[in-house]
């Protein structure tokens, strides 16, 4: 295995509902075709065989399924346990339902924006911990399998040394906490090995003494494990054997009882060092409030110690890692996400967001994946996620927000929110699919009991609550309970529907400016009693996350829609092709391409409307997903010519329409795909030639005393060689990173290599004459115009002569849609005809910037010739319309010393 890179096998996410299969599945292979997960890793999510079957049980489990394709795979026709011998597994468990993001502790959005990446897309706490496995845990370590929570945030600076030669058992990471932090937590007691002897949870403080280790912390138990490929041979051995068949899937459907097992407490435990037999038996404290059944969970010990406990747990000490278990406390939440926000690059107070005003977010808050339109004041110590909002709106301190969507918005405009949590929970209850809004105080406990002292509603003791607002005890938890069972989590606040009424942030947020007696009081009071409501108890069991993760990311392109505007209506120099990958692998490419149109429809400038059609070439090339031929090829198929003869005409809006329309036709395939994009590409050409050719306009003339016939008008001009950036300053390169090109000029033997010379003549015609190649091997050419038809193949680059007659067109010495004659014109203007000589001593296609500097000796000589004179930029711009008009698409240059101008008489 790559020592630098974990290669996982087969990667499990583990969740508690079934309902959720399907959406984290989907987010699996959305992060393995973004290249986060290896390409071919078989993806399982599995939904826990049972409620509370715990860590342990939900190991088993996922163990089980992951050798049951193993199995499949290598063809076998019952599962072998063989399959785990060099298979490498990520186990990750979702665990249990998160307050403060529907999802999930898992996918809990992190403040996190890292411009660099390929592909833009959103941090959750699932990713950051996968970043963490790959480059700093799992790598060189032998085939097992990786177990891994993720209800904790996690950061490991240093990679840990870990001797993983012969290895055996299993391994525990660890990272340091204070005494004082473990006493509600999980420890490690080691000896000096390395070995764990015992795992402490909420243990007495002599008991957590004994844990401490040299630094003055001690080794808190972080969520990760590593079972060696015969380990976990064995614990799947076990999934046979009752009771811990009642741990997975297969077992259920043999009629077995569920069981909840812990990895910690139960399966690791029994491999603990200083641990007796007859203490293990006896039982230990349990993760959760289930209770357990004493003679089961003693015979599930029995056999985990009996295949297990001859086997060594190690421990690894990460010195500089940190833990933050994600707890159920609002300002603790919030607390973390604003820390984190603040941290280093990628970390941003601003993630994946969009705010017509971002200086009124103040620095110590945090958006993520939000698009605030208007004024919207974001102070320190908040957190805004998952929202559209719309100003004017004050979010004061201690204030979390999350999911709030335009309808929702519209109705929160002007508030002022301070140390609230205000969130849109998307549920469903069999058929029927609903958002409901919950509102929580920053302070509020959930679990605290009502006895009408204590306990607190948005900041009030329960009876001030009940007072502002005439709600009542009765009105939530009904007669004939004990106050002892009321709390927060079980009191239905929240409405869910009404009888005849649309419902809505509003019916929650009376909550915090009820005024007693008051009309609008009233009214709200009896919808909200009239409406079916629900406690957050009941809104877990109905959470839809597969609609809250939907919802989430259509908020995601819609905050890069207008960043992706932004971004082309003021020219930023920012490459969009990691949105438009992301919008390609998750689905979303119809929305960005209506933008990219939208934009090169009312873009004035040709130029910024160049650069949306080039967009729209890379998305399609996106969608060809790779396949369909080269990128590159024609692009005058007839079915794409009505849209370029309207942006041929200037009429940029109904072209893109057009090309719009046709575009519909091209999407079936790759191969279509592809040609669709050369023809955007060759639209995208239309409008950077309109762009170039619009440089004349910054060309200043003056004129000057017209030379004596017979004077020669010379300039000479050393090559160019590019030493770095070359081509960066050219169109569609140019509009995401700017040009940045740094050339040299120099001599070729001592010699300027590249030159022009011009004279007026008595005779009424133009002598054009140029010499090409080094001396000795030059070819010459010479022809004579006297009409101005032998001008007409001045736009053709390889006819002879082409160069020198665009020249005389595009500095207007002559004009070639005039009434008069090639005579008339030479003799009315300057009483004679010219003669133009061109050389260049280097080697055809040397690369030395020959045909843009020969261009600009060009016109130069024959401004000075003609007598008229331009300046250095006006000469640059001048030799940009006259690339531009031999269609050579070529933007100039120009950036050597301007030619070196002399005169002679002959």
């Amino acid at each position: 295995m790559d020592s630098q890179e974990a290669d996982w096998n087969v990667l499990v996410l583990t969740c508690q509902h079934k309902d959720s299969v399907c959406a984290f599945q989907r987010e699996l292979e959305i992060r393995q075709r973004r290249g986060v997960l290896p390409s071919g890793a078989l993806l399982l999510t599995v939904e826990d065989p049972q409620a509370h079957v715990g860590s342990g049980g939900a190991t088993l489990n996922a163990l089980l399924v992951a050798a049951e394709h193993l199995s499949a795979k290598a063809g076998y026709t019952v599962i072998s346990l063989d399959v785990l011998q060099g298979a490498r597994l990520l186990i990750l468990h979702m665990g249990r339902d998160f307050l403060f993001d529907d999802c999930g502790r898992g996918f809990t959005l992190l403040p996190v924006e890292d411009p660099g990446q390929p592909v833009e897309a959103l941090t959750c706490n699932l990713d950051s911990l996968l970043d963490t496995l790959k480059y700093q845990l799992c790598p060189g370590s032998p085939p097992g399998v990786w177990i891994c929570s993720t209800d904790m945030v996690l950061t490991v600076p240093t990679k840990p040394s870990v001797d993983w030669n012969m290895f055996s058992g299993a391994l525990v990471v660890s990272v340091p906490g204070t005494p004082d932090y473990a006493k509600n937590h999980g420890v490690y007691l080691t000896n000096k090995e390395g070995l764990v002897r015992d795992i402490v949870y909420c243990g007495s403080e002599e008991r957590i003494q004994q844990c401490i280790l040299a630094d003055q912390n001690v080794p808190l138990v972080s969520g990760i494990v590593f079972l060696s490929s015969d380990t976990a041979e064995r614990f799947l051995s076990t999934h046979v054997s009752p009771p811990l068949d009642g741990c997975t899937y297969l077992g259920l459907d043999s009629g077995a009882e569920p069981l909840e097992v812990s990895l910690f407490l139960d399966v690791l435990l029994a491999m603990a060092h200083d641990v007796n037999k007859e203490d293990f038996l006896r039982g230990a404290p349990t993760l959760s409030n289930t209770p357990r059944h004493p003679d089961r969970i003693r015979g599930a010990r029995a056999l985990l110690w009996k295949e297990l406990h001859d086997l060594p747990l190690r421990m690894v000490y990460i010195e500089d890692g940190y833990y933050e278990y994600m707890t159920l406390s609002p300002r603790d939440h919030i607390r973390n996400l604003t820390k984190a926000a603040s941290g280093k690059n990628p970390c941003s107070k601003m993630a994946h967001s969009f705010a017509t005003h971002p200086l009124l977010v103040e620095d110590g808050s945090s958006v993520v994946n939000s698009r605030l339109n208007g004024e919207i004041f974001v102070s320190s110590g908040s957190v805004i996620q998952n929202c559209d909002l719309e100003g004017p709106l004050f979010v004061g301190s201690g204030c979390l927000l999350t999911g709030i969507d335009q309808i929702a918005a519209s109705e929160l405009k002007g508030h002022r929110l301070n140390d609230v949590i205000l969130q849109a929970h998307h549920i469903r209850v069999q058929q029927l699919s609903v958002t409901v809004y919950s509102l929580l105080g920053t302070d509020d406990k959930l679990q605290c009991s009502y006895d009408g002292r204590s306990g607190t509603y948005l900041g009030l003791p329960w009876e001030k609550f009940f007072h502002k607002t005439a709600i009542c005890e009765n009105d939530l938890w009904g007669l004939g309970t004990h106050a002892r069972e009321h709390s927060l989590l079980s009191a239905p606040l929240f409405p869910v529907l009404h009888p005849s009424e649309p419902l809505g942030v509003r019916d929650v947020l009376w909550f915090l400016g009820a005024k007693k007696g008051s009309e609008d009081a009233e009214s709200q009071l009896q919808r909200w009693r009239n409406s079916w409501r629900m406690s957050w108890q009941e809104l877990r069991q109905y959470r839809d996350q597969e609609k809250a993760l939907q919802n989430r990311r259509q908020t995601f392109f819609r905050q890069a829609e207008a960043k992706l505007q932004k971004a082309l209506l003021n020219r930023e120099e920012r490459s969009l092709l990691p949105i438009i990958r992301a919008a390609v692998q998750e689905g979303s490419h119809k929305l960005l391409l209506n933008t990219l149109d939208h934009v090169a429809s009312v873009a004035e400038d040709p130029g910024i409307a160049a650069r949306a059609l080039a967009c729209v070439a890379d998305l399609l090339g996106c969608m060809a997903g790779g396949e369909g031929g080269l990128r590159s090829g024609p692009a005058g198929n007839k079915a794409w010519s009505s849209g370029y003869q309207l942006l041929e005409k200037g009429d940029i809006a109904k072209g893109v329409k057009q090309l719009a329309l046709e575009r519909e036709k091209w999407l079936g395939r790759p191969a279509l795909l592809l040609r669709a994009a050369r023809h955007y590409e060759g639209a995208e050409q239309i409008l950077i030639r309109r762009a170039v050719m619009s440089s004349c306009q910054f060309v200043s003339i003056s004129q000057k005393e017209l030379p004596v016939v017979g004077q020669w008008v010379s300039a000479e001009c050393p090559a160019r060689i590019d030493m770095s950036g070359g081509w960066s300053d050219t169109p569609p390169i140019t509009y995401e990173h700017g040009g940045a090109v740094v050339n040299v000029a120099v001599l070729v033997d001592g010699q300027r290599p590249i030159g022009a010379r011009a004279r007026r003549i008595q005779q009424l015609e133009l002598r054009l004459c140029s010499d090409s190649g080094p001396p000795g091997t030059e070819l010459h050419t010479q022809l004579t115009c006297q009409n101005l038809s032998d001008l007409q193949d001045y736009c053709q680059p390889h006819a002879p002569g082409a160069l020198l007659k665009a020249a005389f067109i595009c500095s207007e010495t002559l004009n070639l849609n005039s009434q008069e004659t090639l005579q008339e014109q030479l003799y009315k203007t300057y009483g004679g005809g010219f003669e133009l000589h061109t050389w260049s001593q280097l080697p055809h296609g040397s690369g030395l910037g020959t045909s843009s500097i020969l261009a600009g000796a060009v016109m130069a000589v024959l401004y000075r010739a003609s007598g008229r004179s331009a300046d250095a930029e006006s000469l640059i711009h001048a030799v940009l319309h006259l690339e531009q008009v031999l269609t050579t698409g070529c933007v100039a240059k120009l950036v050597c010393p301007p030619p070196r101008h002399h005169s002679e008489c002959r």
